[in-house]
């Protein structure tokens, strides 16, 4: 019997896989905290005996390599993967046995990187479960942009070719179990569901039911800009990571603070888009810890940036920790915790400003009043249909293009509010008066706003 225990990653978009037998399992593109995947093989009673990484990722930091040498596993990379540590090239038909009756067999999958390479877990000779990384999603693939701009169409037309083998070489009922494309921005669409098969795929997926001449330019013309953070995952991957430090910082005070501020730094505070509105450190950010908060922080802050991280619990900042360790963001420079009071100095006030609902902003224009609407979605969202008369700079733009807002009160909203509640604060840090507009975007059409298209 063998067994596949799915270790999700909401925050990225991502998922690990620990699968073996009675007494040994692989682990299949681990995160940087390895604690849970060695927790995981506890709670199981098996060993360690392999670790495999699909590709050299573009969007977090592997804890692969660490955790092939706590455990003892050998370390399985695609040969293709120009890396600068000792493991165990793997190319593709290469095999190995993971317990008894159970093997792991390497697909070249070419695609989302030159060297992808997915796995199959057989059981005596029988597919039973497809580990396809960036290669073959839910209902879509992985994006092929993010090695070289001159290398996209040929990894597009790889991607096309690695799905049709794999549909090709495996049974229907074979489950599809990829590491990306559950929000990660490695996938190259959006696709609902968490759960397929083989079968599944070779009748939904375009990869599998478009000619690929159709595919690539229908994939190509739908790839999102690529988070600025990306750029600094594969080399770290490629030199081996570090182990990762999830000690806690050290506790700030006001004066801490109000220094690590006027140096230039960043202060996130991490409690709620509600909480954050009615007071805050003059000057912080807010990237809400429940929210996608690597992958955002990450991709705005300039890399290499000393952050402080602010919030309502240890707890949370324990959490964030480990989140922020997976995009490289290693060790906050300090934190602080409770009341909000505690993190400004003597004599000084907490800022705050509004929030309200698209009812609320057609209020206000059908007084006349000044007021400049902020959007800050993605192109796409933004192509679907638009506040007649509103800015556009995507979010993760609007740090370098703050001087770019007309003058005003601005309104800022995104699809859903959590987006608008990051803008909102990096305007109330450069001294706009903001207004956070905390609703879903359907709500512009009830309120009587005019929407137009492009």
């Amino acid at each position: 019997m063998f067994f596949v225990d799915t270790l999700e990653f909401e925050g990225l978009g991502n998922r690990s896989y620990l699968a073996g037998g009675p007494s040994a399992a692989v682990v299949v593109d681990p995160p940087r905290d390895i604690d849970q995947v060695i927790a995981a093989a506890a709670r199981r009673g098996v060993r360690i005996a392999y670790v495999a990484e699909t590709h050299v990722h573009n969007d977090y930091i592997t804890g692969g390599l660490e955790l092939a040498r706590v455990t003892g596993a050998q370390y399985l990379v695609p040969a293709g993967a120009h890396v600068s540590f000792a493991r165990t090239a793997v190319a593709d038909g290469d095999t190995a046995g993971v317990d008894t009756g159970l093997v792991l067999r390497a697909i070249a999958t070419p695609g989302h990187t030159p060297h992808h390479t997915s796995y199959v877990l057989e059981e005596d000779g029988r597919g039973v479960a497809a580990f396809t990384g960036g290669s073959l999603l839910i209902g879509t693939v992985g994006r092929p942009d993010l090695v070289e701009p001159r290398l996209t169409e040929q990894l597009a037309r790889a991607q096309h070719a690695s799905a049709h083998r794999l549909v090709a070489e495996l049974d229907d009922e074979v489950p599809v179990l990829p590491t990306h494309g559950f929000g990660s921005f490695c996938s190259s669409s959006q696709a609902e569901g968490d759960a397929t098969t083989i079968g599944k795929e070779r009748t939904s997926n375009d990869a599998l039911t478009l000619d690929v001449d159709t595919f690539v330019a229908q994939m190509l013309a739908g790839l999102e800009d690529v988070p600025a953070y990306y750029a600094h995952m594969g080399p770290a991957n490629a030199a081996g990571p570090a182990p990762v430090d999830l000690t806690p910082p050290r506790r700030a005070d006001g004066e801490e603070i109000a220094s690590r501020l006027a140096a230039g730094e960043w202060v996130v505070d991490l409690r709620s888009r509600m909480a954050f509105a009615d007071g805050h450190v003059a000057g912080s950010f807010n990237f809400e810890g429940d929210g996608k908060l690597a992958t955002y922080l990450a991709w705005l802050i300039p890399w290499g940036k000393p952050v402080t991280l602010l919030a309502d619990t240890p707890e949370q900042i324990t959490d964030a920790q480990r989140e922020l360790a997976r995009v490289g963001i290693d060790r906050p420079a300090a934190a602080a915790t409770g009341d909000p009071a505690g993190w400004i100095r003597a004599g000084e006030q907490l800022a705050s400003f509004p929030r309200a609902r698209f009812a609320d902003l057609a209020d206000v224009r059908e007084r006349g009043d000044d007021l400049v609407v902020l959007d800050v979605r993605r192109d796409s969202e933004r192509a679907g249909g638009f506040i007649e008369g509103s800015v556009h700079i995507p979010i993760h733009e609007l740090h370098g293009r703050i001087g770019e807002v007309p003058d005003g009160t601005v309104w800022v909203h995104c699809a859903g509010g959590m987006r608008a509640a990051i803008a909102a604060s990096l305007l109330d840090a450069a001294g706009r008066d903001v207004v956070a507009v905390d609703d879903g975007f359907d709500a512009a059409t009830d309120a009587g706003l005019s929407l137009a298209s492009g």
